[in-house]
């Protein structure tokens, strides 16, 4: 047969049951799927129609024929993350769900072929999840019990890390940093916040999550809500797992999100003191996963933490295990820091307008995303541009100094007595801006002083030969441009 052109060899396969074009073929998955549905349940029911499932039974079939089965509804007991679970990832089918969201006893498998006897084809496939759904409530029913609170104990025999010991430890440490963070963030929810740690990894002993490793952090809030546990312990519980990945589900409480963040930070330094630190071709704990989680929770909640001191107290629960480098905590925080910057680039934020904030300070990170939100709305402005431009003399001049006090009295020129008084205006006037996080009224205060700084380098050598004027004047400048600092080091940006 000859083949006339790209159209006619898709012709010809799809009359031999192939469609070619994948696009294609995911619609026909989606529209097989709904019409199994339609046919079986009628208007009562709707596909759960997962786009990762989508696209892995789009590249399975070369044509898609759906057949729509059922189960029994005992098993509608099971929590409906297992169920799904069960169908999604071990079969690859389609649960269904009522107009309530609530799971009905029907799913959908998509075959590679058309059957004649579909309700010999259902009866096929329902056989097969039959099993696994009876593994399932077996595990599930054997799981309850044992509360969730008399598992904690068991966790000394999962090591958490060799040289960093066992989950138990591990949750002795999620424990204590929790109520650490909790204490700065909402002290009400101290409590909660260590009772949600304790929980925290006690469903890895699970039959559940033996079985189904996804379920983890699911199957330990279903099981605390079973305990009698308050929901929102039980939601902490799942919630802290969240972000799974890049751009994933965040937690939806503050009380998930302070023990999300106690994991990962302690991962993280554990892995940096016993320097497992992440390298082109290894990265232990998916580490990087790790910081994109830490800063995806602070900025989604919006907390104001000090970087530095979470970790410090971290590293504290490691000190009958570890004796770390000096510069540890130093080195993750760059990490943090490089990912964080990588994610405002990739985003669309100028790198300088990023490196500009950051390098003046970034512990507090939605501090520094403040400062680079103003820095960003600022930048066009032509007085910016011109200070900008001034500051980098400032740098350059002022290297290496890093005393402030200023002798007015060996003040020469008026143009440099203008800019002590300037400068000092400026500071006062700013202070409050500052502490109140109003940065692009601060830097449009700060603008003012352009005037005053052109004036000082036209009329006013800084290299006087007397030591004195020049320490003086070398000082006045320094002070500047910490002051200008507290928002980014705006020498650092490029401007025409």
């Amino acid at each position: 047969m000859e083949i006339r052109d790209f159209d006619h060899y898709q012709e010809v396969l799809l009359a031999k049951s192939v469609m070619v074009d994948q696009a294609a073929r995911r619609e026909a998955v989606i529209d097989v799927v709904k019409k199994a549905v339609s046919e079986r349940v009628g208007d009562k029911g709707q596909p759960v129609l997962d786009e990762g499932l989508i696209d892995t039974v789009t590249n399975l079939v070369e044509i898609p024929w759906g057949i729509c089965g059922s189960f029994d509804e005992k098993f509608l007991a099971l929590p409906d993350e297992a169920l799904i679970t069960s169908m999604r990832e071990h079969q690859k089918y389609f649960p269904v769900k009522d107009s309530q969201g609530a799971l009905l006893p029907f799913f959908v498998a998509v075959n590679n072929t058309d059957v004649k006897n579909k309700a010999m084809a259902a009866n096929g496939h329902e056989r097969v999840l039959r099993a696994r759904l009876e593994d399932g409530l077996f595990f599930f029913n054997k799981d309850k019990e044992k509360p969730l609170a008399d598992r904690m104990a068991d966790l000394t025999g999962i090591i958490f890390q060799r040289k960093l010991g066992t989950m138990a430890e591990k949750s002795e440490r999620l424990v204590a940093l929790a109520s650490f963070l909790a204490k700065r963030l909402a002290p009400d929810m101290q409590e909660e916040a260590k009772r949600a740690a304790q929980l925290a990894k006690a469903d890895l002993l699970t039959e559940m999550v033996g079985e189904f490793p996804s379920l983890q952090g699911i199957i330990g809030r279903d099981y605390a809500l079973l305990d009698g546990e308050k929901p929102a312990v039980a939601d902490a519980v799942h919630e802290h797992y969240q972000p799974v990945r890049a751009g994933g589900q965040l937690p939806a409480s503050l009380l998930g999100a302070v023990v999300g963040l106690a994991d990962r930070m302690d991962t993280m330094v554990g892995c940096f003191a016993i320097n497992e630190r992440p390298t082109g071709n290894k990265d232990a704990f998916g580490q990087r996963r790790l910081a994109l989680g830490i800063i995806s929770i602070l900025r989604h909640h919006n907390v104001h933490i000090s970087l530095v001191e979470l970790a410090e107290q971290a590293l504290q629960g490691y000190a009958d295990k570890v004796t770390p480098a000096e510069d540890t905590l130093e080195q993750l925080i760059a990490f943090i820091r490089l990912r964080f910057e990588n994610d405002l680039i990739a985003s669309g934020m100028k790198q300088e307008v990023v490196e500009a904030a950051t390098s003046a300070g970034f512990d507090d990170l939605m501090d520094c995303l403040a400062r680079i939100e103003a820095l960003d709305s600022m930048r066009n402005r032509e007085e910016f541009a011109v200070l900008a431009g001034s500051f980098k003399r400032i740098r350059n001049i002022t290297k290496g100094n890093l005393e402030t006090g200023v002798d007015p009295a060996l003040f020469a020129e008026e143009a440099e007595k203008e800019l002590f008084l300037t400068c000092t205006a400026v500071q006062e006037q700013v202070r409050p801006m500052i502490e109140n996080r109003a940065y692009s009224e601060a830097l449009a205060a700060m603008l003012t002083m352009k005037e005053p700084v052109d004036r000082f380098f036209d009329d006013v050598m800084v290299m006087d030969e007397d030591l004195a004027i020049r320490a003086n004047r070398l000082n006045l400048l320094t002070g500047l441009g910490d002051l200008v600092r507290q928002v980014g080091d705006i020498s650092r940006m490029h401007v025409e």
